[in-house]
């Protein structure tokens, strides 16, 4: 068996003078709290407090990010448990799921979830050799063991990851019964939702026409009028923020918006409600959603996040299979400067409105993203996100991003998650890479080192807390 050891210079400068800067910088940020303001963690873990199922449900079950690389390499899903569509069966067998897991832990090399898991093992867990084949029933025991000791429930590993808040993300149509129950049963840790309406804002969304019909029954609103609908997302924010929720959370294909005469707008609705629009006509109701969303995070003072530029499942035999989410969303180009301006014209100069900008196309945060955030006061830079959520990916993004728009025109880090475990690990992979960043600057007399401290603490902690609000 071979050693699992995390080197404490890990994603560190190689070279020694910059290397000691980072330590001292990173010594002074690495047990700062967490701040996770956007995620897609479940809340009923956090209401109900109950064990974990096995290693195979926590770990690789419900993380995209584990599953693809294996299926790239021809393993099926339904030998990993992944739940289909219509019920079939798949594998149940924990163990059995896991050894497929160990035997091809080796696809993983050079990734960041190679990192994030071998901090879950060695710091989580406390497992001392690394997983491969002939590992695997000795870590699937040991976890397993773990799992059904009260250190390892929800709200106890909330409290040990030192997790000062985190968002889940729900649509309108959640009735957020699992956020209620946490705050009825007394437990002090913060979980907030985030608005997501993509369900009853997109006209291409699967069950379109139901879903604003239901919106609207829940609001006690007549939908079949624009401004009845506008009224409905008034109440269903007001509910969500009644949940903790600071945020919307906005998942676009582009990031086009458009701000119509309300005659035309009121037409735009008729046809889209028709179940008729085109796909122009889909992209415009979208466009001038985003901006109704603008206007009404203006009155009540929710952060909008937009994070358009992935093609969604695009394998359509795994999404008829398995559905949505399933590791085929695919990162493509996208366009800010025009797309964004008609939102821009009419609220990108009011200081109340918060938009955070994410985007999976990395040519435009020097050409579009950091020179827009670096004008307009109503803009801010979200993190490197989903598939650039990585040491690299980190690096671009500072490297791209920060000449233009400095580092306080950004939101710090989020980590955009599912997999629990992992956040502790991808927060601490952040800190490293920006403790780096800030050192070679440091290196290069770019910055003094006591101003390199406070950046620090900005990106780790400061800048999400006050972005989102929190």
């Amino acid at each position: 068996m071979t050693i699992l050891t995390l080197h404490p210079d890990r994603l560190f400068p190689a070279e020694p003078t910059t290397r000691g800067i980072a330590r001292a910088l990173y010594a002074g940020v690495k047990d700062l709290p967490i701040i996770s303001p956007h995620g897609h963690t479940d809340p009923s873990w956090f209401a109900y407090d109950q064990p974990f199922a096995d290693p195979a449900q926590l770990l690789i079950v419900p993380d995209h990010y584990v599953f693809r690389m294996l299926y790239s390499q021809g393993v099926k899903l339904e030998t990993l448990g992944i739940p289909t569509e219509d019920g079939s069966a798949t594998a149940t067998d924990g163990r059995a799921i896991w050894r497929i897991f160990a035997e091809n832990y080796h696809l993983f090399r050079g990734t960041p979830s190679r990192m994030w898991l071998d901090w879950v093992f060695a710091e989580g867990f406390g497992i001392d050799v690394r997983l491969e084949a002939e590992t695997a029933d000795h870590y699937y025991d040991l976890i397993d063991a773990a799992l059904k000791t009260p250190a390892f429930r929800p709200r106890a590993l909330f409290d040990r990851f030192g997790i000062e808040a985190i968002a889940t993300t729900e649509s309108p149509l959640d009735p957020l019964d699992h956020h209620r129950a946490i705050r009825a049963s007394g437990w002090t840790g913060r979980v907030m939702t985030a608005y997501r309406p993509d369900p009853v804002m997109d006209p291409e969304a699967a069950g379109f026409l139901d879903n604003i019909a239901r919106f609207g029954e829940t609001a006690g609103e007549d939908v079949s009028t624009f401004a009845g609908y506008l009224r409905a997302h008034r109440f269903h924010r007001a509910r969500f923020r009644e949940a903790g929720a600071t945020s919307t959370d906005h998942g676009h294909p582009s990031a086009f918006t458009a701000d119509l005469p309300r005659a035309e707008a009121e037409a735009l609705y008729e046809t889209v409600r028709s179940g008729k629009a085109s796909a122009a006509e889909a992209e415009l109701f979208r466009g001038q959603m985003l901006t109704e969303m603008a206007r009404m995070s203006i009155e009540d003072g929710m952060v909008m996040q937009l994070h358009p530029g992935a093609f969604r499942s695009h394998n359509p035999s795994v999404l008829a299979r398995f559905g949505r989410d399933k590791g085929a969303d695919i990162p493509m180009p996208s366009e800010f400067v025009r797309n964004l301006k008609p939102l821009l014209d009419a609220y990108g100069n009011d200081p109340r409105l918060t938009l955070i900008l994410f985007t999976l196309d990395e040519d435009t945060y020097s050409r579009e993203l950091a020179p827009l955030a670096g004008h307009y006061p109503a803009l801010r830079l979200g993190p490197p996100w989903w598939f650039h959520d990585s040491p690299e990916g980190m690096r671009r993004f500072r490297q791209r991003a920060t000449e233009t728009a400095g580092f306080y025109n950004t939101v710090g880090f989020n980590d955009d998650t599912r997999a629990f475990l992992s956040i502790p690990a991808r927060h601490d992979v952040a800190r490293r890479m920006d403790c780096g960043f800030l050192a070679q600057l440091v290196a290069e007399h770019r910055l003094e080192e006591d101003e390199a401290h406070e950046v620090a603490r900005a990106l780790a902690y400061d800048l999400a807390k006050a972005a989102y609000k929190l």
